[in-house]
């Protein structure tokens, strides 16, 4: 699969997820939550996510969401399974570029897409011989994570 943005293979590292079973809609929240936060920062606030601390804000996906304690929080969930997928998807882009050279603690998230993947159908018997769909969603997930550079500017 190829990646929607390019990078530049010297100042980033990038990992591709396919086919991970998890929400889409949930997977595009998260996304739009940590895109541009640095490496570590991305990595607690995930982590945060799993263990319940901090609600992801839903902003698109919101019909029927509840609002989360905190001053003008919003509408918000814990998406559990698909923060800990791009947190796993996270720690394999690191990996990737402490193996290219690049200083880990100097990374951002240059870019991170959701995009829906494969759809598995099936379907469930129900009463009077009717059926419904029960089908199976899957995600494609892409990330780049580009070095910082340490000028004057930043």
């Amino acid at each position: 699969m190829r990646y929607s943005k390019e990078s530049d293979p010297d100042t980033s590292a990038r990992a591709q997820a396919i086919e991970v079973n998890i929400s889409p809609k949930h997977s595009v929240e998260i996304c739009r939550e940590i895109r541009g936060m640095d490496l570590k920062k991305a990595k607690d606030y995930l982590q945060d996510v799993i263990d319940l601390k901090r609600a992801v804000p839903f902003k698109r996906f919101k019909g029927c969401v509840p609002h989360r304690k905190g001053k003008g929080f919003g509408p918000g969930r814990f998406p559990q399974k698909a923060a800990s997928k791009i947190l796993k998807l996270l720690e394999d882009c690191e990996a990737n570029a402490e193996y290219s050279g690049l200083d880990t603690d100097q990374l951002t998230i240059k870019h991170i897409a959701s995009n829906q993947g494969k759809v598995f159908r099936g379907w469930m018997p129900r009463a009077h011989g009717r059926a419904t769909d029960w089908d199976a969603y899957t995600v494609n997930l892409e990330l780049i994570l580009e070095e910082r550079s340490d000028d004057n500017g930043q």
